[in-house]
């Protein structure tokens, strides 16, 4: 397996900061970022891949002294779905993460002290005209493709329409074109879990206890929407965890609650708090069609689009991009719709190696072969 390490690109310094969508300036910002394969002589193979909420830049391979690889390992890699034999694939952490770029727990330059709550609110707009400018550092004028899951699909579609000159393809996987009330429902629970940790302390628990309890509360949240009922049913079922039966009392004791336990707990170890407050609002706040119809907003989009969705997805379920595929349709794109026949809910994007290599293999090589310009 591939040794990779992180590389970091600092740009927007005063009085060059990113406009953000709010109308507040904001810099300077660094992303972390990392690179596989080789990028082409006249730089036209490089596609970029957009995480999701906690993921981060680290999308293959192993760091030096790991035993776990990148997010999307499955996927990236020579002879896989992105092709590192072919393609020079691209992952950014995105602003407001905690995994490198810049975000809440980041120092504040002008106080010497992390951002907390004083850092601003972004969008997914925000995010995506950042990883513009870290393409633009790279020298790429033409991305091969943009791709990306849940809210890296979000990203995608953002780069459809803001940059449509700088894109030939876009892969949107397992997404929506915009958050509905249930999805934003489910973000708030997790919120609201988060600011009513005592130790959230308004968001300044940096060098102090962290919001732990109500940061394990919201992962275990999210996580029960990630899979679906068939799959917890075969992985867990009504399995009782070292005991032959229930206590009666309020100990766990099925293996489902263990499970969501120690995901909760996992997840402190590696995220912060305030960055889970600002990416989910940042999800919750998109939508394609704020300013549009959504025929309307792509009538300007040039890139083919690959849409690909999950049978058993019940938090973007397959029917919410009908529409988006019927305003791709529309708008007279070169569009390819998929549906997967999964049972393991939204984590299919980062589970279904073969299926979902079976559709972008070839959806690529034809794109690079048919898109020259």
């Amino acid at each position: 397996m591939i040794k990779v390490e992180s590389k970091f690109f600092t740009c927007c310094e005063p009085p060059n900061e990113l406009v953000l969508k709010s109308g507040e300036k904001f810099g300077p910002i660094t992303l972390a970022y990392e690179t596989y394969g080789q990028l082409n002589e006249d730089k036209s193979n490089a596609i970029l891949v957009c995480h999701a909420l906690s993921g981060d830049a680290h999308a293959a391979g192993l760091h030096e002294g790991d035993s776990k690889p990148g997010w999307w390992d499955i996927m990236i890699g020579p002879e896989k779905a992105f092709d590192t034999d072919k393609y020079f694939v691209i992952c950014s952490n995105v602003l407001g993460s905690c995994k490198g770029s810049t975000g809440p727990n980041t120092i504040n330059p002008e106080t010497g002290k992390p951002y907390g709550l004083s850092f601003p609110v972004v969008t997914i707009r925000d995010m995506v005209n950042a990883q513009k400018l870290l393409i633009d550092h790279l020298g790429i004028k033409k991305l091969l493709s943009v791709a990306g899951g849940s809210m890296g699909g979000l990203q995608v579609l953002k780069w459809s329409v803001h940059y449509p000159e700088s894109i030939k393809s876009a892969v949107v996987i397992a997404t929506n074109y915009r958050h509905n009330a249930q999805q934003i429902a489910l973000n708030e629970v997790g919120r609201q879990a988060i600011m009513a940790d005592p130790d959230w302390q308004k968001g300044d628990y940096y060098g102090k206890s962290i919001p732990a309890r109500g940061l394990a509360l919201a992962r275990m949240i999210g996580h029960i929407t990630y899979m679906s009922d068939k799959s917890m049913e075969k992985k867990f079922g009504r399995q009782l965890k070292d005991k032959e039966k229930v206590g009666y009392d309020f100990s766990i004791d099925f293996q489902v609650e263990n499970y969501l336990k120690y995901r909760g707990d996992s997840f402190v170890q590696r995220f912060d708090a305030n960055s889970y407050l600002y990416i989910t609002k940042a999800i919750d706040y998109f939508d394609m069609t704020e300013k549009k119809s959504l025929i309307e907003t792509f009538s300007e989009t040039s890139a083919a689009f690959l849409v690909m969705t999950f049978t058993s997805d019940w938090l973007y379920p397959p029917h919410q991009l009908k529409q988006l595929v019927k305003a791709l349709k529309t708008n007279d794109i070169d569009v390819t719709n998929i549906v997967i026949e999964s049972n393991y809910g939204h984590d299919a994007f980062l589970i279904e190696q073969k299926e979902q290599t079976r559709v972008i293999s070839p959806f690529l090589a034809r794109i690079k072969k048919e898109r020259t310009w």
